[in-house]
């Protein structure tokens, strides 16, 4: 009877654990989800650019489109696949890298990393290999993309604000 009660106390723990990540990475794509809309601001060279964020897909998925001047002209598409949230950035360097999210602990930034990509002609080549999006409010968020190629980190900022 002992083991029966061990059974189902450990089938009941393993089964809040599993629900309280799925919230958490619910929750995650709940807050990104909430920059829908227009947004405006610079990046770390100074030169102005606007950032558009809308659900689609039935809501099942975020589009972020990058506008700017040139090579930052992107697309991003965030959607859950199962229990994780994953990102798939198309990129103006022709490949579509995948990232994973993990939540901060403060619950005011996102961050995506690396998994695979297509369009990759080797594993050394520049891609997008991590972002963070931080929300210090809901009119204002600043956006972190790191480029890697050939071992190297190339950083850009974004420092967005809600258009209004």
């Amino acid at each position: 009877m002992k083991t029966l009660r061990y059974a189902v106390t450990a089938a009941i723990v393993l089964c809040a654990s599993v629900a309280l990540a799925q919230s958490s990475t619910q929750k995650s794509f709940a807050t990104l989800k909430g920059l829908d809309g227009n947004w405006e601001g610079k990046n770390s060279k100074g030169e102005i650019l606007t950032v558009s964020f809308r659900e689609t897909a039935g809501g099942s998925a975020l589009m972020s489109e990058i506008h700017g001047h040139g090579p930052e002209n992107m697309v991003s598409m965030i959607h859950m696949d199962g229990d994780r949230l994953l990102m798939t950035h198309y990129c103006g360097a022709g490949n579509q890298p995948r990232m994973k999210a993990t939540l901060a602990p403060d619950g005011k930034s996102i961050t995506f990393d690396f998994i695979d990509a297509t369009n990759l002609s080797s594993p050394e080549a520049g891609h997008m290999n991590h972002v963070v999006f931080a929300m210090p409010d809901a009119d204002h968020h600043t956006e972190e993309w790191t480029f890697l190629d050939h071992g190297k980190e190339m950083k850009e900022l974004f420092t967005l604000q809600r258009a209004k």
